[in-house]
């Protein structure tokens, strides 16, 4: 993809696409490559490839979620900033907090937010059930790319969800955990509110939003740690 396509798409999603906007992602794209040189952010690098793979697919949220709205958004286990840093450029008056348990990253984050410039948003240094042990009802949305598994996630993260805030889970295909996760939520006091299936324009890869909705107090013990599962590539 292309930046006029990239443009193109985004605008198909009812999202502007400014002159600043376009610089900032270009400036983070050249902040990306520095770093992945030093430490293991991500296999794909290419220009045409970053804007479909990374940033297009990070506003594929915005099928579910009204960022309109003044919000507070934590992006689990952010990597190399997707979607978070995306989120926060095209959205500046949303709040982010972007966790992840190896501090390189966070480092990294920290750098990218300081050099764009970006307010109001933050990367810190922890596990998320850990953080979210800390950090108890304090998000409207969480939202976790190409990370774990939706029953792991959904068990380290729901103490930070908001009552009536909403996971946004961002997987390829992911219908085998589908079919086994709806043992836990009456435990986590989630319902699965939407799920959301599509294809990535210009090659029609698989992408799914799996959306669940915060219902009440979650009294779950959280015994899993994401630190030494492996991401899910998308």
């Amino acid at each position: 993809m292309n930046k006029e396509e990239f443009v193109l798409e985004v605008e198909k999603l009812g999202i502007k696409v400014s002159k600043e906007i376009l610089e900032k992602l270009d400036y983070f794209y050249q902040l990306l490559l520095e770093w992945n040189e030093k430490i293991n952010l991500t296999t794909i690098v290419s220009e045409e490839d970053v804007y479909l793979k990374h940033f297009y697919d990070s506003l594929t949220l915005i099928k579910v979620i009204d960022f309109n709205q003044n919000i507070t958004l934590c992006d689990v286990g952010s990597g190399a900033g997707f979607p978070g840093i995306v989120l926060k450029i095209f959205f500046p008056h949303i709040k982010i907090v972007l966790v992840d348990s190896l501090n390189k990253r966070v480092i990294y984050l920290n750098d990218v937010i300081r050099k764009l410039k970006l307010q109001n948003i933050e990367a810190v240094h922890w596990r998320m059930e850990d953080f979210s042990r800390k950090n108890e009802e304090v998000f409207d949305v969480i939202t976790a790319r190409a990370v774990a598994s939706l029953s792991v996630l959904s068990e380290i993260s729901v103490r930070s969800l908001k009552i009536g805030g909403k996971f946004v889970f961002m997987k390829a295909n992911c219908d085998s955990e589908l079919s086994t996760i709806n043992r836990i939520l009456s435990n986590l006091s989630l319902d699965i509110e939407e799920i959301k299936r599509f294809s990535l324009p210009v090659e029609n890869s698989i992408r799914t939003l799996v959306c669940m909705k915060k219902k009440g107090h979650t009294i779950k013990k959280f015994p899993r740690s994401i630190d030494k599962i492996k991401r899910n590539p998308l």
